[in-house]
């Protein structure tokens, strides 16, 4: 009997969540067989079979969190018989010698981060003081539903969601100990949100479980909103001379690189491009300062099962449309296939996303904290247009920005979005 253990995916990835299995008890497996799914915080990877036999034990449930390390089944020699059902409720597999807490709907939980102490004595997760500096909270106050009453994550979104948060020095003071970055200020509004009453579901309704990935993009699309100030702009492009030298060229491009020949790299040069021209739109809010990024590294967003993913294109600006067009291919591909690495999804200073592709027209993004800037690629449509004083037939294609009020103004905004339109109208096979 060989027991399969939760895996580390990252190097300070310390939990994952089983997302779901795809081997059911009593299945045989094969070596490098894909056995379950894990999710993490940032990427959700299928996880293969360490060993051949027969899957005989579930140890972890679809949807249970559990430290790295932690036993998630068992594997008997092949043709071995399921092992016989547990009454026991599956565990969060955490140590032994520590036992875990038990909530009031019979769920146990697990700390959701490496602890560290602060000079009171009380142990906090990373995730947990940076959503404290980021809402102001006193954690103190707060009752914890982690091991041991320790405050969760979940704790702390509930209780600003609750609107029960409120900005105080003892909060603040209580929110940054241990805080490597600088505090920023968050609205009152952002602070005072109330969660929206929902009714239980009814006859013929389907409930879906929110997987880890869900979740993450729900925290982090709510911390976008609540933390940075939005603004948007938008302009259109005329493509039709781009449209007519890509019909020329996408033969040849396919026949020489491999891969087909879109419009996403020529935009993610054109933005690169124009990031060299503007370059405090690759930058980041810090609190007490601004950091510009000299590193150019573009997300692109790519649409899978479970919602959108952004890996990461790192120093694009010194890439070939070639280069850029297979590294789309090549980090889309693992999006689909759950191969991500957490090092391909980390450290973007830019995202573009390629709404046009789902027939969107305009699109108002939310910005990928900390980036400062999201822009977005509209479907390319043919419309009447007027070419020197007459009215003609043109391919016309919408670019969305979202902006980062703290770092930039409208008026860089709008001629960096400039600069990229020009690129495109004026593409001759290079930015």
């Amino acid at each position: 009997m060989a027991t399969v253990k939760m895996p580390q995916l990252g190097e300070t990835v310390t939990e994952g969540t089983v997302g779901r299995w795809l081997k059911k008890v009593g299945e045989a497996v094969a070596k490098y067989e894909p056995l379950l799914e894990v999710e993490t915080d940032k990427v959700a990877s299928e996880i293969p079979s360490p060993f051949a036999g027969t899957l005989t034990k579930i140890l972890v449930e679809e949807g249970t969190t559990v430290p790295v390390g932690a036993a998630v089944c068992e594997i008997g020699e092949a043709g071995a018989a399921p092992a016989p059902r547990s009454s026991e409720p599956v565990a969060s597999a955490a140590p032994a010698s520590t036992p875990q807490p038990v909530t009031s709907n019979g769920e146990r939980t697990i700390s959701d981060r490496p602890q560290v102490a602060t000079p009171d004595g009380v142990r906090y997760s990373p995730v947990v003081r940076r959503l404290a500096r980021e809402h102001r909270l006193d954690l103190r106050q707060l009752s914890g539903s982690g091991r041991g009453g320790r405050v969760t994550a979940k704790d702390v979104l509930h209780h600003v969601e609750s609107g029960a948060a409120r900005f105080s020095p003892a909060a603040q003071t209580a929110a940054s100990i241990s805080a490597p970055a600088p505090m920023e200020r968050v609205t009152p509004a952002a602070a005072h949100v109330k969660p929206v009453p929902v009714a239980p579901p009814a006859e013929g309704d389907t409930t879906v479980r929110v997987t880890q990935m869900r979740k993450t993009i729900a925290e982090h699309m709510v911390l976008s909103k609540t933390t940075i100030p939005h603004a948007w702009s938008m302009v259109e492009a005329d493509l039709t001379d781009l449209v007519k030298w890509r019909e020329r060229e996408k033969e040849a491009f396919k026949t020489r690189e491999g891969v087909n020949l879109t419009y996403l790299p020529v935009v993610i040069l054109a933005v690169c491009a124009a990031l060299r021209e503007f370059p405090m739109v690759n930058a980041t809010w810090a609190g007490d300062k601004i950091i510009v990024r000299k590193q150019i590294n573009v997300g692109i967003a790519v649409d899978i099962e479970d919602g959108l993913v952004v890996p990461v294109i790192k120093d694009a600006d010194h890439m070939s449309l070639s280069g850029v067009a297979r590294k789309i291919v090549d980090l889309a591909g693992k999006a689909r296939n759950r191969k991500l690495t957490l090092e391909e999804m980390s450290d973007g200073t830019i995202t573009v996303d390629n709404t046009g592709a789902l027939g969107s027209i305009a699109s108002y993004p939310i910005i990928n904290p900390p980036q400062a800037a999201i822009i977005t690629t509209e479907a390319i449509v043919k419309r009447p247009w007027v070419v020197n004083d007459a009215i003609a037939i043109r391919s016309i294609m919408n670019l969305c920005l979202s902006l980062d009020h703290r770092v930039l103004d409208g008026s860089v905004a709008s001629r960096f979005l400039q600069s990229v339109k020009h690129r495109l109208e004026t593409f001759t096979g290079s930015p």
